[in-house]
């Protein structure tokens, strides 16, 4: 344990850090390992791999992931700029090669091949988009004379371009529902608002009638006629879990499901360990969005505050979207479960937006009470 009265960036840190959402996090990443014991096992057997290759391959990202939401944390706000910046640079340049020279899985670009790794740009843009965006909405706020509302519509324009070319319509709905928040909260007018929503369902209906996949998922979802055996085969599980669940390792259901260690984890964990426990992961992520919109409501930074907030509305809508697939309450799409769902792009990239979480509601120490400062003053005039 650190000193309170030793100064460094460690305990700096330590003291300054927001704990209810540290403890969320590491909660998260934890239980996304021993969760991945259930949801992974089936999925290995049944393409020919040992039994636990998933799992192995989610404990090797979980260091790295921590290393990321720890070195993230400890920038200042300007570092989090700075660091998205960079980010997102990369990412939508990565983005771009991906369509030319990725790999191709079930018709989608999305995946680029970094030396041993398969990585997906897209997941690292969306914090680093959310922050960017953040501070320019926050320089239109403190500098009227700049343009920082028609900069965001443009980057939103660049990245939702770049996500339909992929395809990825589940990301791309995501993204710009992310943005539209962050534009609200940075106080747009009613006539923005009827714009943007016009935009938006005129957007729906011709992904609707361009994407076949897309037309394909929705009619299934109205009608329930066609291939719909994972969602199906989901909530089978969920509701064989009953409350208290079949026990870890004891469901038989989540053997049938495809994708059982990623979009539809959240049905395996209901069928082994029950609703109540899903309850608790729900209420888990609900606690993070609403902690966060209540630290973030009390920061007198724009910038801090629209960032705080674009990001934990971000992660909540994320694990909403895979809920509610895996409930059958909307059509379904390839969205992963923060901290939970195997996947090391979506690991990092989460734990890199809950590192600046972290960092923009951490206490600095110029913000520190006068009961702090005045101990720490004590303690250095006396010498102790």
């Amino acid at each position: 344990m650190t000193s309170r009265t030793k100064r460094s960036l460690v305990s700096d840190w330590w003291w300054g850090v927001d704990r209810w959402f540290l403890a969320a996090f590491l909660t998260l990443l934890v239980g996304g390992l021993v969760l991945s014991f259930a949801a992974s096992p089936p999925v290995a057997e049944r393409i020919g791999l040992e039994p636990f290759h998933f799992v192995k391959r989610h404990a090797v990202f979980l260091l790295p992931s921590l290393a990321v939401m720890f070195a993230c944390s400890l920038l200042s706000p300007r570092g989090v700029r700075r660091t998205a910046l960079l980010v997102l640079g990369a990412s939508l340049f990565f983005m771009v090669l991906a369509l030319f020279f990725g790999t191709e899985i079930k018709g989608a670009r999305r995946w680029i091949e970094l030396g041993p790794l398969n990585l997906q740009p897209s997941e690292f843009m969306k914090p680093a988009f959310v922050v960017i965006c953040a501070w320019l909405f926050a320089e239109k706020e403190r500098r009227p004379d700049i343009p920082g509302n028609l900069f965001a519509m443009i980057l939103l324009l660049v990245a939702v371009a770049l996500l339909v070319a992929q395809p990825d319509l589940g990301q791309t709905i995501l993204v710009a529902a992310a943005w539209g928040g962050l534009f609200f909260m940075a106080g747009m007018s009613w006539l923005w608002i009827a714009l943007l929503g016009g935009v938006a369902l005129g957007g729906s209906a011709l992904a609707y009638f361009a994407f076949p996949h897309v037309a394909s998922r929705i009619d299934r979802f109205l009608t329930g006629e066609g291939d719909t055996f994972q969602t199906d085969t989901a909530r089978e599980a969920i509701m064989r879990g009953g409350w208290l669940g079949q026990g870890p390792g004891e469901g038989t259901v989540k053997r049938m499901l495809p994708d059982s260690h990623t979009d539809f984890a959240f049905a395996v964990i209901a069928e082994e360990f029950g609703i109540i426990t899903c309850m608790a992961l729900a209420a888990i992520f609900a606690f993070i969005v609403v902690r966060g919109l209540s630290v973030a409501g009390q920061q007198r930074d724009v910038f801090n505050r629209l960032a705080i907030s674009g990001l934990v509305l971000l992660f909540g809508l994320q694990s909403i979207i895979n809920m509610a697939v895996n409930l059958q309450l909307m059509p379904a799409k390839g969205m992963t479960l923060p901290f939970i769902s195997y996947g090391g792009s979506s690991m990092l990239a989460i734990a890199m937006s809950a590192g600046f979480i972290l960092a923009l509601t951490r206490r600095r120490p110029e913000n520190r009470s006068h009961t702090d400062r005045l101990v720490q003053r004590t303690y250095q005039l006396h010498g102790a």
